[in-house]
């Protein structure tokens, strides 16, 4: 459940962040008549994350269970991990980004193209979220549905927060710890990858790679502790962060006046 947790709420409030920055743009720069193409979008875009979802869990639930359970592992592994060394690399200037995407599908263009543009810019962002989302929860073990429902529900409060007093939320920090455990979590996927390829036989070994594995797949005896120690490190690094910005802080603005100095 924790793990669904995490990941709807880190999918979900990039989501909301998202589209919150589309409409603030359009209000801005006053092009509100362009909003009915972001609903749009967004509908779209959630209806087509939904159907990838179900259609890739249904391949994974088919024959050779396992080959195609390792394959989409493989898939969320590469797939995520460039996603999340992307969204490390532009956080700082996403606003940005978005903006200057938008002014590019809206500038000089009749209000069709326009609406097309802003159209296909929302429901590409989104459904990449979603997407990814859907990869990372098609690997989740238990209680999927309520992680999923109470993540959803944190990112919408976290979004609304956001909205109202942004400037209370360490956004620099949140992006950090969910980059963390997103990449802890994609090691664990990786470990549960080749356990599923070595069990469909496609390894050299196979059979021995199998049952050498077992113990720290998501249901071995080690691989069920991998979640808490993920929740372990994140904490950790919460809190060191924490206290480093306390320093930060605490410490003079300005330079600290020497006894020389004090005597002139």
């Amino acid at each position: 459940m924790l793990d669904a947790f995490v990941v709807v709420l880190r999918e979900g409030f990039e989501a909301f962040l998202i589209v919150a920055i589309i409409f603030s743009y359009l209000r801005k720069t006053g092009q509100k008549a362009l909003t009915p193409a972001v609903y749009a979008a967004i509908a779209i875009a959630v209806a087509a994350s939904l159907a990838i979802g179900y259609s890739l869990n249904q391949a994974a639930e088919g024959a050779n269970q396992a080959l195609w359970e390792g394959v989409l592992g493989l898939i969320a592994v590469v797939l995520v991990a460039s996603l999340v060394i992307h969204m490390r690399r532009i956080a700082p200037i996403l606003k940005q980004t978005v903006h200057q995407r938008l002014d590019e599908a809206t500038t000089g263009r009749s209000q069709i193209m326009a609406l097309v543009g802003v159209f296909l810019f929302t429901a590409l962002m989104i459904t990449r979220e979603g997407m990814e989302t859907a990869l990372l929860l098609i690997r989740v073990k238990g209680q999927l549905l309520t992680g999923a429902l109470l993540g959803l529900a944190a990112a919408i409060l976290l979004a609304l927060v956001w909205a109202k007093y942004s400037h209370l939320i360490n956004m620099r920090r949140f992006f950090q710890v969910t980059n963390l455990y997103l990449i802890l979590f994609l090691a664990q996927i990786a470990i549960y990858t080749f356990h599923e390829f070595a069990e469909a036989g496609v390894l050299p070994n196979s059979e021995m790679l199998h049952k050498d594995t077992e113990i720290i797949s998501p249901d071995g005896e080690y691989g069920q502790h991998f979640s808490m120690l993920i929740v372990t490190v994140c904490a950790g690094w919460l809190i060191a962060g924490y206290i480093l910005d306390r320093m930060r802080r605490s410490r003079p603005t300005g330079a600290t006046p020497t006894v020389a100095n004090e005597a002139r």
